[in-house]
């Protein structure tokens, strides 16, 4: 199993690296590991969903 950092995972995933390290902490990244300071990432692990992004629908009642 091929293991990526932060930074790496950044490029692949389009955020900032302190977004990823951020989503490591939270617990939100399944199968990351904290080796020193440094966060390794499974290469073929998927990126989280953002909560943020979610549309709220509302139920319209006639």
């Amino acid at each position: 199993m091929e293991f990526l950092t932060t930074t790496e995972m950044a490029e692949k995933w389009k955020l900032s690296r302190r977004r990823v390290t951020t989503l490591c902490r939270e617990n939100r990244i399944e199968g990351a590991i904290l080796k020193g300071n440094t966060w390794l990432i499974p290469e073929d692990t998927k990126k989280p969903e953002d909560p943020r992004r979610t549309r709220k629908t509302e139920k319209i009642e006639d």
